[in-house]
């Protein structure tokens, strides 16, 4: 099982990444532009990263006939919602909430790579599921 503390380090790991795509590119590129290379880079520093998550929707205990789409799991464990807007509207948070409490996951980050600090803009949301994990 892990720790809070190794989630956190995790997505220190992952907003450090963000910060170099974002160092390089700057803003005011497409979505996809910055998905790929933030995969390289994230890869480049030895996180597992999956991309583009299809997972089946499950309703009163049944599987429906769709699917939603998570842009970035990484490690098993956290979610990445990546955008390149102007400006971050409360539903990608909610969006990103749903998505964790649908898969359990304890931690998503929202990153929108279309600002002058990464850091500033980044949004981390946590679970209950974040919550029942041993602090380290």
């Amino acid at each position: 099982m892990v720790s809070q503390k190794e989630v956190n380090d995790i997505a220190y790991k992952i907003v450090g990444c963000a910060i170099e795509v974002h160092k390089n590119l700057g803003p005011g590129l497409l979505e996809s532009v910055y998905e790929s290379c933030f995969i390289e880079e994230l890869t480049e520093c030895g996180l597992r990263v999956q991309s583009q998550v299809c997972l089946p929707v499950t309703y009163k205990g049944r599987t429906l006939d769709r699917t939603f789409r998570l842009d970035l799991l990484i490690n098993e464990i956290i979610i990445v919602e990546i955008k390149a807007v102007e400006v971050i509207i409360p539903l990608y948070a909610a969006q990103l909430l749903s998505y964790l409490r649908l898969t359990g996951k304890p931690k998503g980050l929202l990153i929108n790579f279309n600002c002058e600090n990464i850091v500033k803009q980044a949004i981390h949301l946590v679970t209950k599921e974040f919550a029942n994990l041993p602090k380290t």
